[in-house]
């Protein structure tokens, strides 16, 4: 039987005094020890437990990072309750649509999120219960009390360890967004990945820029530092205000987009400003340039270490790479379109490229397996592999398949292995384009375009029927109102006929602006720009 939030418990009573937990309340910051933090999530597990909160029910939690996030996570999980978190900047469609999929029982939610529901009430159709944090004016349901100081120790419910401890949703980038089962062995999992792969305890001060890897850091012994932004608008980050909680508090270690870590270097230098305390940054939700690299180790420490993990939502992390590595070793081959080295397995990681597969696999077979070199699809397993989707057999089917005992999780990435044991990513298998000529990957081919110093990013995309897509290469400029539009496509066509796998790009369009992932700012959705380019081509 386990638990996560046992992991609280155990870090609360080793160090009961030292700070977990640092956040502005009321435009001043304050501090939270281990204890107090046990303390307040004991006290609202009393309070939930008291409306009628049991184990198995689903609670959508709504809540902005906070001492109150912080506990009343580690209160529900310790009901042994499954937490439903979902980005609420993932856009209203999609927002309700996920609501409606995961059917919650129980809403604790700030009073925005509770008159939300009201306009919206299908999706909410389930809820039986809510609880307001703030108040709501009598229309949000029970308002959440000051957690009483009393009740200092919280209680565990024990669990099976395949128990759904949280439904967390990816990112909806290459389709609707999907709810992931996360058993509590998969958090645990995690925890211990963190702990041994990245030497992150109970010395480290972690700002995270990702609400959920503040939870991380408490119930590893670190402090968490919750920044001042919006967690759902990481590209719109004041670096002043995150740079200023990093130097305040001495941060030694911080987890967020490349989108946030390029802001940040880049006003870093322009202020002349370094961040001497940051010994370690972790990127992940995109490729990570080595550009971006080598402006924040420009900003860090000499002997300062980053770290880039390579996972998705259902699976994370499975493989990392450091800065160094990508610099010194493999960005040159990358810059030549041999795709993006994302590093070697994690301990416990079994990771393999198999021939390309449309469709659900009933059965694991090592006769699809490929050998080094060759381009095929990710699929993984591991004890940080989650194993279902919520509600959602089909998809479930699509991305699992059955090896004996066990299963393998399609990552729906394209890549391969080196002879030294390393995965490139070379693309998403949604957005290959297949022409007349072959297939091309998006990685690969816009790493040569994205050299080129007018241009911000690229993205390739296939117009036409599967098999015999047109490839169009559209550009971001880095200055939208580009001077010579004709004289920048020019110059890339040159480019695509200097490189064999480029040749077959022949048609370019520029867009002021790529749409982009809200909860990384930084991946491409593709699927709209398809459609852009065909209304235009037309």
């Amino acid at each position: 039987m386990t638990n996560i939030a046992a992991a609280l418990t155990q870090v609360a009573a080793k160090w009961p005094d030292r700070t977990a937990l640092t956040c502005k309340r009321g435009g001043v910051w304050q501090d939270f020890s281990f204890a107090e933090i046990e303390g307040n999530a004991a006290s609202y597990a009393d309070f939930l437990r008291q409306q009628g909160i049991r184990p198995g029910d689903r609670v959508m939690l709504m809540v902005p990072p906070s001492m109150e996030f912080i506990c009343l996570t580690f209160a529900l999980f310790a009901l042994g309750a499954t937490v439903i978190l979902i980005d609420p900047g993932m856009g209203y469609k999609n927002l309700l649509s996920c609501i409606g999929a995961v059917r919650p029982s129980a809403l604790v939610a700030i009073a925005k999120a509770q008159l939300f529901s009201r306009l919206f009430p299908q999706p909410f159709r389930s809820v039986r219960l809510r609880v307001c944090l703030g108040f709501g004016l009598g229309l949000c349901g029970r308002q959440l009390p000051p957690p009483n100081q009393a009740l200092a120790k919280l209680t565990i419910t024990p669990l099976p360890p395949e128990a759904t401890a949280a439904i967390i949703f990816t990112t909806g980038s290459t389709g609707p967004p999907k709810g992931v089962r996360y058993p509590h062995r998969v958090f645990q999992a995690q925890l211990q990945q963190i702990h041994d792969y990245y030497r992150i305890g109970e010395d480290d001060i972690d700002q995270p820029a990702f609400p959920l890897f503040g939870l991380f850091a408490i119930a590893l012994g670190a402090q968490a530092v919750i920044p001042e932004m919006d967690p759902s608008r990481p590209a719109k980050v004041d670096p002043a205000t995150f740079i200023d909680s990093i130097n305040r508090f001495g941060v030694t270690y911080s987890f967020g987009s490349p989108a946030i870590w390029k802001i940040i270097s880049h006003y870093c230098q322009k202020q002349e400003q370094r961040l001497p305390s940051l010994k370690k940054v972790l990127m992940a939700g995109a490729p990570v340039s080595g550009e971006l690299i080598e402006a924040l180790q420009a900003i860090l420490p000499p002997d300062a270490e980053i770290h880039i993990p390579y996972g998705a939502t259902e699976s994370l992390p499975v493989v990392s790479i450091s800065g160094r590595e990508v610099v010194d070793t493999t960005w040159a081959q990358t810059k030549e379109g041999k795709g993006a080295c994302v590093g070697r397995p994690l301990p416990g990681i079994d990771l393999r490229v198999m021939a390309v597969h449309q469709g659900p696999l009933s059965t694991f077979s090592a006769k699809q397996l490929l050998p080094a070199g060759t381009v095929g699809e990710i699929i993984v397993r591991g004890p940080v592999v989650t194993e279902a989707y919520d509600h959602n057999e089909a998809e479930t089917l699509a991305a699992k398949i059955p090896d004996g005992e066990g299963f393998w999780h399609r990552l729906g990435d394209l890549g391969y292995l080196d002879e030294l044991g390393r995965l490139w990513f070379c693309g998403r298998k949604a957005h290959r384009v297949t022409t007349a000529s072959g297939p091309l990957d998006t990685i690969c081919c816009e790493a040569i375009f994205n050299t080129h110093p007018l241009v911000n990013r690229t993205a390739l995309v296939g117009v036409g029927p599967a098999g015999a897509m047109r490839p169009v290469l559209i550009i971001e400029p880095v200055d939208s109102k580009l001077a010579s539009p004709e004289q920048l496509i020019g110059e890339l066509l040159a480019l695509a006929a200097a490189h064999p796998h480029t040749t077959g790009i022949q048609t370019f369009l520029i867009h002021p602006s790529f749409p982009v992932d809200i909860r990384h700012n930084a991946k491409i959705f593709r699927e709209k720009l398809a459609l852009w380019a065909a209304r235009h081509l037309s």
